[in-house]
């Protein structure tokens, strides 16, 4: 038999002869190169080395072509909400813009821990540098927020301090958009102004990191009008309210209609959905966010006040608010248009499952006589006011932990943004602020601007610039942070390590170790208050700061404390400033814990290992105390 021969009489490696018409990979049509490009199994970095091949395969992966917008899709999802369905656009730059954003967020948010750490917990710690070294890079906005997501997405016991910091400045981010829409929307004439976007502004604004837009609330509202006209139907098939369009805002101007419409607008709300004034958790913040009312189905007077004046206008009715002391009702006018005759009104208790009230009524229901102004409508702009005014209330009648002063800082933003001249208000800010030690710089623009609207304030300004200016200089000059070392002599005592985690033998809660003293270094009174004579080795035994799964944070003798027998993960929000991962049985400090602590890892690593299943129970002896200041030292017990 013949050899088999290669080109000029050549052998092949395979034994056969190659067809002269057999095809080359780069001679097949565009179309299907695409095709073959997109597989799922090549990434960025393979489209580049085949785009270097040749110029036939550099052109088919164009940066406007199908292949790196696949990649660009494929990589970052949800980005594609920002582009319109079969857009030209150059996906290599887009793709190379984005990668790019990406390796500079992550280099930021990595050093954030450098900077800002502190063993003790500063509430309401406020990164501004790092906000404003993002904000200066010139990024697109998307493309920063979709890096941070991506960050908080990932494994979830893995890196916790870049997810906690990324999760600081995504939130700062989304605040200062929501606030740049507030000015818009302050901006608009005020008959354009809807009570409904502005506590669904209010709404995002104190909530930045949840879901919530006013499409999806417009959308919640739409449902709840088609089950009104659904009522209406049965009553009247013939009501003009059925013929309202979404979005058309036509007024029905028989009074006999529009009381159809209220009486069919109660049924649906209050007996078929069963939406109710929350008479038991009344300052609960819940209340009044709007996305909240509707998955709650119970607010305050104000947020059900808005949510039953909007549907009644999208049914044709014109209801006004009033800003009655107490509690917020809204007016129905019972006459031609143009009457302002308290009398002349029927006014709508949304609270109360939308009663209707004469003018006296209303005195009833808060139990004293009010002037006929307490009875007129009010601006869009008032009634913001006034729900972000209710936040702050609850926000100052807080227990002085984190949730309550971001309550109060949200709040105060917001009144301020809306009311920037109010001297009261910004007084109030400038204390928060220089009460947790942040944002020194913004607390003196503060002082300046109160100063320039009331020079009366000049003795409360001039208290608070004095040590505001002392603070920015003791910020120049930073204390070295205390480094403790379990093998010096005066910490032989200390039993248990930072990371590992802990069960309270009295109070039974679980917590992890963030830090230790050899000895309790709390005040006299503090000790005297928690009664830490009565343990049996009293203060002179070691004190833990603990993160306790309840979300605060406690410091705890060590005679009650023991190793949890089943560890598992603590739902504290401030994990993340100190440790960088959870390792089934332990948290692992970050680098910066570790620098404070550098022997302890060591330690957390041997107890886990010999005796984490040989633990000897015994009884504790004293309860201890959340937290009630943490920037002066958290007021723990033992």
């Amino acid at each position: 038999m013949a050899t088999p021969v290669d080109g000029e009489g050549q052998p092949s490696l395979n034994g056969t002869i190659p067809d002269p018409q057999t095809k080359k990979l780069t001679d097949l049509p565009t179309e299907l190169l695409e095709h073959i490009l997109c597989f799922p199994v090549l990434k960025h970095v393979d489209i580049c080395n085949v785009s270097c091949c040749c110029k036939r395969l550099h052109d088919v992966c164009h940066g406007r072509g199908k292949v790196w917008g696949h990649q660009y899709k494929l990589r970052w999802p949800r980005l594609q909400r920002f582009y319109r369905q079969n857009e030209s656009c150059d996906w290599l730059r887009e793709y190379k813009t984005r990668h790019r954003v990406g390796i500079q967020i992550r280099r930021t948010v990595e050093s954030i821990s450098k900077r800002f750490f502190t063993e003790v917990p500063c509430v309401g710690q406020v990164l501004g540098d790092s906000f404003a070294e993002i904000e200066s890079l010139g990024m697109p906005e998307h493309f920063c927020e979709d890096e941070l997501l991506f960050i908080l997405n990932s494994d979830k016991r893995k890196s916790l301090t870049l997810k906690y910091y990324a999760k600081k400045i995504l939130y700062f981010l989304r605040q200062q958009n929501i606030l740049k829409s507030l000015k818009n929307f302050l901006e608009q004439p005020t008959e354009q102004q809807s009570a409904l976007e502005g506590a669904v502004l209010v709404d995002q604004y104190c909530n930045p990191l949840a879901d919530v837009t006013l499409d999806s609330i417009s959308a919640q509202l739409d449902e709840i009008t088609e089950k009104v006209k659904k009522m209406l139907r049965i009553k009247n098939p013939s009501h003009p309210s059925l013929r309202i369009a979404q979005g058309n805002c036509s007024v029905v101007e028989d009074f006999e209609l529009q009381r159809q419409v209220i009486c069919a607008l109660n049924s649906v709300l209050y007996e078929q959905l069963q939406y109710k004034g929350n008479e038991c958790d009344y300052y609960n913040p819940l209340n009044s966010y709007i996305h909240q009312v509707l998955l709650r189905r119970t607010g305050i007077p104000i947020s059900l006040s808005v949510l039953y004046m909007t549907l009644a206008q999208r049914l044709g009715v014109q209801l006004e608010p009033v800003n009655f002391p107490n509690h917020f009702l809204l007016r129905w006018c019972q006459k031609p248009t143009g009457t302002e005759d308290i009398y002349d009104f029927v006014y709508i208790d949304a609270f109360g499952k939308g009663k209707q009230l004469t003018a006296k009524e209303c005195e009833y229901l808060i139990g004293h006589q009010v002037t006929a102004d307490y009875y007129s409508a009010i601006s869009t702009t008032e009634v913001l006011l006034r729900m972000v005014g209710n936040l702050l209330n609850i926000g100052k009648r807080g227990e002085g932990n984190e949730k309550s002063y971001q309550l109060l800082r949200d709040s105060l933003d917001l009144y301020l943004t809306i009311n920037p001249d109010n001297v009261q208000y910004l007084l109030l800010q400038a204390r928060l602020y220089f009460h947790l030690g942040i944002w020194p710089e913004k607390v003196l623009d503060i002082l300046q601007h109160i100063q320039a609207l009331d020079p009366s304030q000049h003795g409360a300004v001039g208290y608070l610039v004095q040590h505001t200016l002392e603070h920015i200089q003791h910020k120049k000059h930073p204390v070295t942070p205390e480094v403790k070392r379990r093998s010096a002599p005066e910490h032989l005592e200390v039993q248990y390590s930072v990371g590992l985690i802990m069960k309270h033998k009295r109070s039974g809660y679980n917590c992890v170790i963030y830090g230790w003293d050899p000895k309790c270094t709390m005040s006299p009174e503090w000790i005297s208050t928690m009664r830490v004579h009565q343990l049996s080795n009293g203060a002179n035994q070691p004190f833990y700061n603990v993160l306790v799964q309840d979300g605060t944070c406690r410091y705890a003798a060590q005679e009650n404390l023991e190793p949890h027998s089943a560890p598992l993960e603590i739902g504290h929000p401030e994990v993340g400033r100190y440790f960088s991962e959870f390792a089934d049985t332990y948290y692992v400090a970050n680098e910066e814990l570790q620098t404070r602590y550098p022997e302890d890892m060591d330690e957390t690593l041997c107890t886990v290992r010999e005796f984490y299943h040989r633990l000897t129970p015994s009884a504790g002896n004293q309860e201890e105390a959340p937290t009630t200041d943490q920037n002066n030292q958290q007021a723990m017990s033992m």
